[in-house]
């Protein structure tokens, strides 16, 4: 049987941090123990991405056994890996309808939007808005479409909740029974939540062209590592199969070929990321190149 060992060591990694998070730093500091479970919760949720793209094992099902349980409580993992397959449709990146990821909406529903409505989204489309209110209205959107599949019959939808719910409450018990009270723990998942949004705020951008949709940040610190290098997202997007730690062997040294790939959509750095989006918006919220078919 395939294993690829540094995933695996890693996912055995990021629950031995979660056990020190939930056991044992509360003693030395709550504040601390909380400032760590952030960066805890969303590598799990990268090794989830890991999981879904066939990784550690060549049996999916397998991996999928070691991270079922999402850290972040609030999105099963049936319904990640279920809408991030979808998503990985190239031809309708960023498409308001088609692209279960999309930030964008369809230019015809933000005019008829509350102009309240449309200043919080705007807010939402700056790299801190996204951080600070993007785990919320994130998990209203995606939380009000599942209910709305749930009600059309969808129930492949209400077997993701379904199977999700339960683990969540016993994960929850378990915090409970730690010495990390709830509300930090909370707090701890909302963190890891505004981290990931680092990560997704720049990874599509409207463009007329599939292959000119999917970012490139050259970033090799601690952002990359806990994103497991999905800053390379175009190398991800044309090899979905590669596991995290050689998306940089395959990118370095073909630097020019997928440059050129993705027609330039590219950063030097998170670095350059906030200091370019940080207070402004790197596109609108309605889609600009949005037609009715």
């Amino acid at each position: 049987m395939r294993v690829e060992w540094p995933t695996l060591l890693l996912i055995c990694a990021t629950y031995a941090a979660l056990a020190a998070c939930l056991f044992w730093l509360p003693g030395v500091s709550l504040a601390l123990a909380t400032l760590v479970l952030i960066p805890v919760v969303a590598l799990h949720s990268s090794l989830q991405h890991e999981v879904i793209h066939g990784h550690p094992f060549a049996e999916r099902r397998l991996g999928e056994i070691l991270v079922f349980p999402s850290l972040n409580l609030v999105i099963p993992y049936l319904r990640f890996r279920n809408t991030h397959l979808a998503h990985h449709m190239d031809a309708t990146l960023t498409d308001p309808y088609d692209d279960p990821e999309s930030n964008y909406l369809d230019p015809a529903v933000w005019t008829r939007l509350p102009r309240a409505l449309q200043t919080l989204l705007n807010a939402n489309n700056t790299l801190l808005g996204r951080m600070l209110l993007g785990p919320v209205i994130g998990q209203v959107t995606f939380m009000a479409a599942d209910l709305r599949a749930i009600r059309a019959g969808d129930r492949a939808v209400l077997h993701g909740w379904l199977s999700h719910l339960p683990v969540a409450a016993a994960l929850v018990a378990l915090v409970i029974a730690s010495a990390m009270p709830l509300w930090a723990y909370l707090l701890g998942c909302y963190g890891g939540l505004a981290v990931l949004k680092i990560r997704t705020f720049l990874e599509h951008q409207a463009h007329e062209r599939a292959r000119g949709r999917t970012v490139i940040i050259e970033d090799r610190g601690p952002l990359a590592f806990l994103f497991l290098n999905n800053n390379l997202h175009v190398v991800h997007h044309m090899h979905p199969k590669l596991p995290w730690y050689r998306l940089p062997q395959i990118y370095f040294p073909n630097r020019e070929k997928y440059v050129t790939r993705n027609a330039g959509y590219r950063y030097d750095s998170y670095a350059q990321v906030f200091r370019r989006h940080l207070l402004r918006a790197k596109d609108p919220v309605p889609h600009p190149l949005y037609r009715k078919n």
